[in-house]
């Protein structure tokens, strides 16, 4: 594809920035990423396309919450290095529910604009946990038990993982169905604060998952150590 090839991928290691802004407002929606086979994809279908660097995967734009972004028109900068995507928005464009994925005053830390969609039910529970667990990264370790976690020592944070699985498998072999469903909620909620300390989207875990179906458990474990 010929407009593919105005773009200097080589200087930006196959991953181009993108401005993404309403087409009516001109307010700045959010900023993605886009390989070639992203952008082409955009191109060819007139809806957003990104390439997600936590998913390690390529995304049409509210492929789960129906969010979606309708292309009205693709600009390039003078350095061939940057696009500015101008969208008919439909519903909002950040996974907080808001309207635009800027939000945040820097300085003073104020929420200037609210939650107008809730979110929640479109992209899952596990997928709201993991974001809301990376987003309290840099809060206060006194008053968040997730902050403290992250911030402390890793042993600390794996020893969790360990107790938590353990008292998961107590309840197990207790038979008790509250427990079993109590201990299995808190094993995961350790794992994802774990992952996130490591910047792996649950996604990459679904995919993997996936990757396994039709391949024997046997097999799958014996390509691991041919590896």
């Amino acid at each position: 594809m010929e407009q593919l090839n105005k773009i200097d991928w080589v200087k930006m290691n196959d991953l181009i920035p993108v401005i993404t802004q309403d087409a009516t407002t001109n307010e700045v929606l959010m900023l993605a990423y886009m390989n070639k086979e992203a952008l082409e994809l955009s191109i060819n279908t007139n809806y957003a396309h990104y390439f997600s660097r936590s998913k390690q995967r390529i995304w049409k734009k509210g492929e789960s919450s129906n969010h979606l972004q309708e292309i009205v028109e693709i600009l390039l900068d003078c350095d061939n290095d940057t696009i500015l995507l101008k969208v008919n928005q439909k519903g909002v464009a950040c996974h907080t529910g808001r309207k635009s994925c800027f939000f945040t005053n820097l300085t003073t830390n104020e929420t200037i604009s609210e939650i107008e969609v809730n979110t929640s039910a479109a992209y899952g529970v596990i997928d709201t946990l993991y974001h809301t667990i990376q987003k309290k990264k840099n809060d206060d370790p006194t008053k968040s038990y997730t902050a403290k976690l992250l911030q402390g020592k890793e042993n600390s944070m794996l020893k969790k993982i360990v107790e938590e699985s353990g008292e998961f498998t107590f309840a197990i072999k207790d038979n008790n169905e509250e427990e079993i469903i109590y201990e299995a909620a808190d094993v995961t909620y350790h794992m994802l604060v774990a992952l996130a300390s490591k910047n792996i989207n649950p996604d990459r875990i679904k995919q993997e998952l996936a990757r396994r179906f039709g391949i024997s458990g046997i097999a799958e474990k014996n390509s691991r150590k041919d590896s």
